[in-house]
């Protein structure tokens, strides 16, 4: 789906982060917003670049490729639909039984050492291996892409990705930035580093499935456990209008039932997974327009007490667009189950995705490039349909 360049692109001084969540897979449809985006603004420049989870590994790719931001998308679009299974984890029957193998052996063994060390239900080099090649690094080094955007001249100030901290339960902000502005509050704070390949590993790893990955001395895992702000790295980083893109259909609620009766595995980690990883979105966002409207009140009638220059001090009234899928992604991926590679297939039907309607757990792992180009699609009729909404974002 193509349209005719933005004849206003937005060329403002004030600064635009976009924030992109996780949802695995459902990350794709961030990709065919971007993408619908990209053809009204080819030109956009955006000066703050934040990511979790799937989005980390988005946000990554855009911050580390070359030429405008249409180019910086075709590029994030030809990774996406390069994409299989295969190229996230091992699904050969033999390392998916032996990981199922060594779970159950570690449960029943009652603490015992002799226990086989288990670390995520998938092996998750594949993955690394083409990530690797995508940001053109390996696993310790920078990734050079983003040293060169934020050494040159393009608008891109700050890029930042979100993992938690295993051994404490801390939430970090890794930050890469020209002028960092780091926090520090209770359970989460942020950290000032080159980001590399082991970031965005970590920022991806999806906990028990995916292995965790060791950053300094500490194993981290997917940004999105316990990201009760995830609005906060760009409002830190001195934003002013804010995109986020939703993989979340809709808030918790607002849907018909997936299940009748007993839910089945497969529906309870999904609801799981939402719950950690995408609802947080939307009660971050319904903290900010609070603010936002206070600001308006407090600017109309001014407290007499209070100089209007100590409320803009602490508090600025900051743009905020949210978008999120037109489309169940749930239900749209158990279109696409039966294509899945056979063992993997097997071990998934056994925790009951055929027994719901929306297997959002399966949704997370469909790498299948017919699905992904499903979700592109629907995120570019999404980005057209919201248009108006984007623009007065865009435009500020």
């Amino acid at each position: 789906m193509t349209f005719p360049p933005d004849a206003t692109a937005p060329h403002s001084k004030s600064r635009l982060a976009i924030v992109l969540t996780g949802g695995g897979a459902r990350a794709a449809y961030q990709v065919g917003l971007l993408r619908g985006i990209a053809a009204r603004w080819p030109d956009l420049e955006i000066e703050i670049l934040s990511g979790v989870s799937a989005g980390a590994i988005n946000v990554s790719h855009l911050a580390a490729h070359p030429g405008d931001f249409r180019a910086n998308v075709d590029a994030l679009t030809e990774l996406w639909l390069s994409l299989t299974p295969e190229k996230v984890f091992n699904v050969d029957a033999l390392s998916l039984l032996s990981r199922m193998a060594r779970a159950i052996l570690k449960f029943g063994s009652g603490g015992s050492r002799l226990a086989p060390e288990t670390r995520g239900m998938v092996d998750t080099r594949p993955l690394a291996e083409f990530l690797r090649n995508a940001l053109g690094t390996d696993n310790d080094s920078p990734i050079p892409g983003i040293i060169a955007k934020l050494q040159g001249s393009t608008a891109l100030d700050s890029v930042a990705l979100g993992t938690i901290d295993w051994a404490t339960g801390r939430g970090h902000t890794w930050i890469q930035a020209r002028e960092p502005e780091l926090w520090r509050r209770s359970g989460r704070e942020s950290r000032q580093t080159e980001l590399t390949l082991q970031h965005v590993m970590a920022s991806s790893a999806l906990p028990l499935l995916f292995p965790a990955v060791q950053l300094g001395d500490s194993w981290h895992g997917d940004g999105g456990v316990r990201l009760i702000y995830p609005l906060a790295p760009a409002v830190h980083s001195q934003a002013d209008r804010i995109l986020a893109i939703s993989t979340r259909t809709r808030p918790p609620g607002e849907r018909t039932p997936d299940t009748v009766g007993y839910p089945p595995t497969a529906q309870v980690a999904g609801v799981l997974m939402n719950a950690i990883f995408l609802d947080q979105l939307d009660q971050d966002a319904q903290r900010l327009e609070r603010i936002n409207h206070l600001l308006h009140r407090t600017a109309a009638a001014p407290d007499p007490r209070e100089g209007q220059a100590r409320h803009e001090a602490s508090l600025r009234h900051i743009d905020l667009c949210v978008v999120r899928p037109s489309e169940d992604l749930g239900r749209l991926a158990a279109e696409y189950e039966f294509k899945l590679p056979r063992a993997f297939r097997f071990a998934t039907r056994g925790l009951g995705t055929k027994e719901t309607k929306s297997p959002d757990i399966l949704a997370m792992l469909m790498f299948q490039p017919d699905y992904v180009q499903r979700l592109i699609e629907v995120g570019e009729r999404d980005a057209e349909s919201n248009h108006q909404r984007i623009a007065r974002t865009l435009r500020r």
